[in-house]
């Protein structure tokens, strides 16, 4: 005789133990805690039931016990003689079916079954719990790369915008991963890039924003040199040697001026490293960026002339404002003081902070209550410290 099989029906119940699972199973796939999926999954289903009874208001509460591994909804109603609401108010003698003790003024809590909330209702929780799980995962993801900030972090390059040239890395930090926008004024003139190619970036700032965090990168920003050189010289990195200011002109040139508190250490070599091997590693990953080191000195005239290098200096004169200096250096060295285009100068003005007025040694030298403005100015952009 062939053996009877009872189908089992689906009454839509919510059931416990599925219930603990999926918020468990959400915690060990996404990393959510618990109780922020408790959250807005409650949340979810009094949004679902209000949304098919009106008037319900803050009467309905849940109550999810994952020992007893039940969750229950219960919709609270005062006892009264006349029904004027029937979604918050409910008859003695109805009360008295529920809770046979019930007296006028008291409240009464009804039990309600999720398998009466219907179609849309259950449709409008699916989409509380998924934007609750979208709003945690942007929320680690934030939390993450906002600890990131000012640290150079590496990305693969994902897409190449053929129109302006901008790019898209998809960049990780710990277990995070988010995509990242490197727009053409941020890339260094004379990089090229291609898709699949590992590329280190510097985290400018990190933004919330509605479609997830946005993570602003950079390739020209002088925190990138820092911390390079951070990446490659140990003794910048355990604090032995310090980086003072950084001053860059992206692709082109970088002045950096360095200083050790310890007087066994030479700074500079310590960036240039055996052969100059720690240097070159740096200038290679800069695409032949040059890279000029000098020693911090807290005398200014004494720092502003290192800064002026590989250019010869004759003498620094600090003018009466305090922040601006004239130099003077030999004739066949002032092209060179300058730089192309004045670049050497300027590097300088940014890497001291002080503005520069450069002199030739055979031209005369007016009175420095007279002197006029400073040839080469610090540029407020590129304050050192990165």
């Amino acid at each position: 005789m062939a053996k009877r099989t009872t189908k089992k029906v689906n009454n839509n119940e919510l059931d416990g133990e599925e219930f603990f699972a999926a918020i468990a199973q959400i915690e060990q796939e996404k990393g959510i805690k618990p109780g922020y999926m408790m959250e807005k999954i409650t949340q979810a289903l009094l949004s679902a039931y209000r949304r098919d009874h009106e008037g319900v208001g803050d009467n309905l509460i849940i109550e999810a016990n994952q020992e007893t591994s039940t969750v229950r909804m219960f919709l609270k109603k005062d006892i009264v003689e006349v029904v004027d609401n029937p979604a918050t108010e409910i008859g003695l003698e109805e009360a008295r079916t529920v809770l046979p003790q019930a007296q006028l003024g008291d409240v009464v809590r009804i039990e309600l079954k999720p398998r009466n909330f219907g179609r849309i209702a259950a449709q409008t929780a699916r989409q509380v719990i998924i934007q609750g799980i979208r709003e945690a995962e942007q929320g680690m993801v934030y939390d993450e790369f906002c600890s990131k900030e000012h640290e150079l972090l590496t990305g693969v390059i994902t897409r190449i915008d053929p129109r302006n040239g901008s790019v898209t890395l998809r960049i990780h930090s710990g277990s995070e991963f988010t995509d990242a926008y490197l727009g053409t004024n941020e890339q260094v003139k004379g990089e090229s890039y291609v898709e699949g190619q590992r590329l280190k970036v510097y985290v400018v700032e990190v933004r919330r924003a509605t479609k997830g965090p946005q993570v602003l990168i950079s390739r020209t920003h002088p925190g990138l040199v820092k911390r390079l050189f951070e990446l490659e010289v140990p003794e910048i990195y355990d604090g032995t040697v310090e980086i003072k200011s950084v001053a860059r002109e992206a692709g082109s040139r970088t002045k950096l001026a360095v200083w050790s508190a310890d007087p066994n250490v030479d700074p500079i070599g310590a960036c240039v490293g055996p052969r100059g091997q720690r240097v070159n590693t740096i200038v290679e990953e800069l695409k032949g960026e040059k890279m000029d080191i000098i020693k911090y000195s807290e005398d200014p005239a004494e720092y502003i002339a290192a800064a002026l290098s590989p250019a010869d200096v004759i003498s620094v004169e600090e003018l009466p404002d305090g922040k601006s200096c004239r130099v003077v250096v030999p004739d066949d060295q002032l092209s060179l003081a300058i730089g192309k285009e004045g670049q050497n100068a300027r590097l300088a003005a940014k890497l001291t902070g002080y503005k520069i007025d450069i002199k030739p040694a055979s031209a005369p030298l007016e009175p420095i209550e007279d002197a006029g403005e400073a040839l080469f100015e610090e540029d407020s952009e590129a304050q050192p410290e990165a």
